[in-house]
């Protein structure tokens, strides 16, 4: 079968690989039938990673079901949304929400990020293997196109933790989403938020593309770099590149607030306002989001029509154009077939 990777040069094409087989009655072999590049994939094709190839591309998609084990619960013909770190759904800190953290399987397992992510394979491939698929694949609601849901794998989820524990602790307040270096993440985080009933949403970014589609999903949107502070939110997201962005969006929460960066920033130390952070009594949270436990209301919501993430979507390619269209600058690549 055919697997896009891309090498230890940082080329893409092609390659020719092994089918997956079953392992585990639990498991399943699917096929993606639409695939989204992750914020973080340009960075790593162009070299801006720690992360060396070769990398077997893609970690969020929508697929068939091809083949499955007798406690799988799936049969051929199901169409399923695949979340893009490997997870049992029985270890404890499975149930504990933290599916990134699986205890079953190799520290940091992911699909897409080659050796990094434990050799998993990727999405874009013609069949992918799937352990523990009673608890990994979650069902597409009916009537959704798999190019609207593709990034409910990874992207979708990152936006949703990004103000749903905040909007939880403050209803109906009001957001602001500091935008730049996660394009994807934060437009998701404008539409989760007027979803989950966020009073207003503001947006603050330079890029006039990401401002005209953020508008588009209801913010109130400004441009301009990121000042020290801009009013005061009770829930606060960081999607920015700098330094100053993380700031802004620390010194503009609201005493007592929800602060979450959803920004990768590879410095080996970042500065914060701690001061000012201790002093409002901020609750800041960074990391890795835990993409399978919000799967199944956010694919709801998109089935429902309020989450729009086909707004977000600045391209869509078909199968075979896939190693050109993944190299090419894009807010959010899908490619189908």
């Amino acid at each position: 079968m055919r697997q896009l990777t891309m090498t230890e040069d940082r080329r893409v094409e092609w390659h020719d690989v092994p089918e997956p087989e079953l392992s585990d009655e639990r498991d399943a072999i699917v096929r993606p039938l639409a695939v989204s590049l992750c914020d973080l994939d340009q960075p790593i094709l162009r070299g801006l990673t720690p992360l060396p190839g070769p990398i077997a591309l893609g970690h969020e998609f929508v697929a068939e079901v091809v083949s499955a084990g007798s406690e799988a619960g799936l049969s051929a013909g199901d169409r399923v949304s695949i979340p893009f770190q490997i997870s049992c759904g029985h270890c404890e800190r499975c149930r504990r929400g933290q599916t990134g953290d699986c205890e079953s399987v190799s520290r940091l397992a992911t699909y897409g990020f080659g050796e990094f992510g434990g050799n998993w394979g990727g999405a874009l491939s013609d069949l992918v293997h799937v352990p523990f698929a009673d608890f990994m694949a979650v069902p597409l609601p009916a009537g959704v196109e798999p190019a609207a849901a593709a990034a409910a794998s990874d992207n979708l989820p990152d936006g949703w933790r990004a103000v749903a524990s905040g909007l939880e602790a403050f209803p109906g307040a009001p957001v602001l989403v500091v935008g730049g270096l996660a394009p994807s993440i934060a437009l998701y985080a404008v539409d989760v938020a007027l979803a989950l009933g966020a009073a207003s949403v503001t947006y603050l970014d330079q890029d006039e593309d990401r401002l005209r589609v953020a508008e588009g999903l209801g913010a109130e949107v400004v441009e301009g770099p990121p000042p020290r502070r801009h009013g005061r939110y009770p829930v606060t997201v960081n999607a920015g590149p700098s330094h100053a962005a993380l700031a802004c969006a620390l010194r503009s929460t609201e005493p007592g607030g929800h602060c979450t960066s959803v920004a990768i920033l590879f410095e080996e130390e970042t500065p914060v306002p701690l001061l000012e952070m201790y002093t409002n009594g901020v609750h800041f949270h960074t990391g890795r989001v835990h993409a399978r436990p919000a799967m199944p209301r956010i694919l709801e919501l998109i089935g429902e029509g309020r989450l729009q993430p086909q707004l977000v979507t600045s391209n869509v390619v078909s199968w075979d154009d896939a190693a050109e269209a993944v190299q090419a600058p894009e807010r959010k690549l899908v490619v189908t077939r």
